[in-house]
């Protein structure tokens, strides 16, 4: 583990693995550790993975200022992050809430990033509404799994504003691609690696979304949306939106992929990230116009 010091004197930490171009690695939760992300599912054989974890979380310190943990105010943590490994552009690569905080640092920063990889992205920061008819129909994909019943029935009192906790932890089994042993087992680990106050405070006035939309329209940077077939929180058709916001934007569905797609299919999801994170990081320039150098 690595410490790096913020704008504001906290220290924060990173891991690294693997050999090779450094991706840096923001985890989702949101403010939740790096340790459920792993090696995402064996990426680090082919780039060296720097996993960050947020302020308050992991081995990184608790701020004085806890109004710190909003995403917007995140922003700058990263950018200490490749001030600290001294690149002059990196490759980002974010999970579920974390993506949030990468497409602010892109936003912010569109000449710090070389290629963007938002996997199974949340889409607070860009305002787009995922109905609840989106979300229940693509639960249904799953109606042949013997825990899908109940399941459901959770989910359904979940969009119609009446799900409580109980209901949350039912609905467990719709984030993996398959039920089994190591899905429980990572689900279950969770809640030990994420700081819910830090998560209250996270999304909290962080975003502007017509701002980051039209900042979205210019950036110059390839990007990978990698959706699940199945995963009822970044649900495919967000996906296709989000990804139309970008000019360079890939969007690739994982069949049989939950939130998780490095759980559910490690060869076909680091098959597809390797790929993107190994193609030039901007698009062949148009007549007339400069390319930018990584």
């Amino acid at each position: 583990m690595s410490v790096f010091t913020a704008y504001d004197g906290t220290e924060l930490s990173f891991d690294a693995c693997g050999e090779g171009s450094p991706v840096v690695c923001l985890p989702g939760g949101p403010m939740q550790d790096c340790v459920y992300l792993g090696n995402l599912g064996g990426l680090s054989e082919h780039r060296r993975l720097i996993m960050m974890d947020p302020r308050g979380t992991g081995g990184s310190a608790t701020p004085e200022d806890l109004s710190s943990y909003r995403c917007d105010r995140l922003v700058d943590d990263v950018e200490a992050l490749r001030e600290h490994l001294g690149l002059d552009r990196m490759d980002l690569l974010a999970h579920s809430g974390g993506t949030n905080l990468a497409i602010l640092y892109a936003q912010r920063h569109p000449d710090r990033v070389a290629r963007l990889a938002l996997i199974t992205p949340s889409v607070y920061a860009v305002g787009i509404e995922i109905a609840p008819e989106v979300r229940t129909a693509t639960a249904r994909l799953r109606h042949d799994e013997p825990w899908f019943p109940e399941a459901f029935a959770a989910l359904e009192a979940i969009v119609g504003g009446n799900g409580d906790a109980d209901a949350f932890r039912a609905i467990a089994p719709f984030w993996y691609g398959r039920w089994d042993e190591a899905a429980r087992a990572h689900r279950a680990a969770e809640d030990a690696h994420k700081n819910h106050e830090a998560a209250a405070r996270h999304l909290d006035g962080a975003f502007a979304p017509d701002e980051t939309r039209a900042a979205l329209g210019r950036l110059a940077c390839s990007v990978l949306v990698l959706a699940g077939e199945v995963d009822l929180n970044s649900p495919p058709p967000a996906m296709a939106a989000l990804a139309d916001l970008f000019p360079h934007a890939e969007l690739v569905v994982q069949p049989g992929a939950g939130h998780f797609p490095w759980l559910d299919d490690a060869d076909r999801f680091v098959a597809t990230t390797a790929a993107f994170l190994g193609r030039p990081a901007f698009r062949e320039p148009l007549a007339g116009e400069l390319r930018p150098t990584v």
